[in-house]
């Protein structure tokens, strides 16, 4: 039986990295509805495992899977990421089963886009949904610096600051 690559979808640009179009979305790492620990964790594991021999090189995540479960998962199976772009978001807070909630503020954005992946960099990341709770100058806005940018005041800071 001959296995099918994920490079056989195409590829598309995002930076300078070269993103496989078929990729691995990460919710269903954790439990029912994207809650809770994984029904079977060695398999969950192993799935992650033998992405990179399938040629999947982009993984879309986000702290609230599990919560955090996903990551933990990712972390363990695959750190240090070599060849592999992983995308996170923020913005949806997972309270329980079907229950979700929009937090927006750039405090908690920024605290959550680190989440558990150890690490350095974040090569995407994305809103989950706008807050309509925060102003629109309340926001920030990431720069082409890789920086967060607040626009009201002209800050910068990076995930460390």
């Amino acid at each position: 039986m001959s296995t099918i690559r994920a490079k056989a979808s195409g590829q598309f640009p995002i930076g300078e990295a070269s993103i496989n179009r078929l990729g691995c979305g990460a919710a269903r790492l954790a439990g029912t509805d994207a809650w809770g620990q994984p029904s079977d964790r060695s398999t969950a594991l192993a799935t992650l495992r033998r992405l990179p021999g399938l040629s999947v090189n982009f993984i879309d995540r986000s702290d609230c899977y599990g919560p955090d479960i996903a990551e933990e998962l990712m972390c363990e199976a695959l750190h240090s990421y070599e060849g592999l772009l992983i995308a996170t978001k923020a913005s949806f807070v997972h309270q329980g089963p079907g229950q979700w909630t929009i937090n927006g503020r750039p405090d908690y954005l920024i605290a959550r886009a680190k989440g558990s992946l150890s690490v350095e960099q974040i090569d995407l990341w994305q809103l989950h949904r706008i807050d309509p709770k925060v102003p629109c100058d309340g926001r920030c806005h990431p720069s082409t610096s890789g920086r967060w940018h607040h626009p009201s005041c002209g800050a910068e800071r990076g995930l460390d600051d």
